[in-house]
């Protein structure tokens, strides 16, 4: 019997291979002669570049780039397929983790360093960027990318303007002279799981700014900044991006990328499957079992199980979620997944969950490889 396991992380607690580790154990306590075949994923988030070199052979880079605030952090990319793709996540560089909470100030935070990391995929000749947009701190519709690639800011005097979203405001025309030689030269594939238009009530700044520390005068001067930025790439490019469905994702760091690359926006979990060629590896398999943090509705809206359970739905392979713990509104979940587990034992503390998580998941595991045993001796 082959056995995928496939979860993505729990979020504070375990990677995607400890989880996927924790699972085999269990089920190994019961099916000792099964086939395990570990495919630990992520959805384009924090840890994407990891999850795709635990899968497949490549190198992890680390830089010294200039972060969400200015200050030099060093920020990882990896390199696949013998150097001919590249993998950069947001958050690596540009990240809502890198500063302190207290501190966070969109108006001024800016995505200049993933620019520099796609400066340097790009120096090294690869022929593919897959751009991870999770957990980013800015609000600046990407333009720190384009001044790491060489872009020109400019006001109605031609002063440069300093990096940040709220600059934006004052922005009159772009330089695009020096940009980097190769952006036209790749293919740009961003994983990107949110529908949100660049600007609006629901767009990049309304609905995400709050969590990268903007206030609500903040919100609606930095919405009018994006708005500014969107009329003049629609100068250049003669495409009006403020109601595309994707442009709000991470500050609405798709405009400016959309300005120099040729950029596709896929959803996260679909094309990492596609990049660990999910379909071979899911092909003959008798179970795939997979989990997050935590499972409810929300999961379907194109998290890491659902993108796995839409797989395996398609391959008519019966699909099971470990989580460790189950929302309240779950109803949902029963369209993809044959069953759904939590791994809490018991009410708790958060912490106290998190400690325990190897040990729960492990058990938990264990109990539904013997409810399956089970259930094929009744048969």
């Amino acid at each position: 019997m082959k056995i995928v396991i496939a979860p993505d992380s729990f979020k504070e607690s375990l990677s995607a291979m400890q989880v996927a580790q924790c699972i085999e154990n269990g089920f190994k306590s019961v099916f000792n002669e099964a086939e395990f075949v570990k495919l630990p994923l992520a959805d384009g988030g924090e840890g994407t570049v990891d999850v795709l070199l635990q899968s497949v052979e490549g190198q992890r880079l680390v830089k010294s780039v200039v972060g969400p605030y200015g200050a030099k952090f060093l920020a990882h990319w990896g390199l696949l397929n013998q150097g001919k793709t590249a993998v950069v996540e947001i958050a690596a560089a540009s990240g809502l983790e890198l500063t302190n909470p207290a501190r966070r100030n969109p108006g001024l935070s800016t995505s200049y360093g993933t620019g520099e990391l796609i400066r340097h995929a790009l120096d090294s000749g690869v022929d593919k960027i897959i751009l991870g947009l999770g957990g980013s701190a800015t609000n600046d519709g990407g333009a720190g990318i384009l001044q790491a690639l060489g872009a020109r800011l400019l006001d109605s005097s031609g002063t440069v303007l300093p990096r940040g979203g709220a600059a934006l405001e004052l922005l009159d025309s772009l330089d695009l002279s020096q940009i980097h030689p190769r952006c036209r030269d790749v293919e740009f594939l961003i994983a990107c799981d949110v529908k949100n238009p660049l600007c609006g009530p629901h767009g990049a700044s309304a609905i995400f700014g709050p969590q990268k520390g903007a206030t609500p005068a903040q919100i609606i001067e930095l919405d009018s900044a994006l708005r500014r930025f969107a009329q003049v790439v629609e100068q250049i490019s003669g495409h009006d991006h403020c109601d595309t469905p994707g442009y709000g994702a991470a500050g609405g760091a798709p405009l400016g990328l959309s300005l120099v690359f040729d950029v596709q926006l896929l959803p996260g979990i679909d094309l990492i499957l596609s990049a660990l060629n999910a379909e071979d590896i899911f092909s003959e398999a008798q179970l795939v079992i997979t989990g997050e943090g935590q499972m409810d509705n929300q999961t379907l809206q194109g998290k890491t199980p659902y993108g796995v359970a839409k797989l395996c739905k398609q391959l008519e392979i019966p699909c099971i979620g470990i989580a460790g713990s189950l929302g309240s509104e779950r109803e949902e979940l029963s369209d993809y997944f044959n069953a759904t587990f939590a791994s809490v034992r018991a009410p708790g503390s958060l912490r106290h969950a998190l400690q325990e998580a190897s040990e729960n998941l492990t058990q938990t595991a264990a109990n539904v490889a013997r409810t399956l045993a089970c259930g094929q001796q009744l048969n």
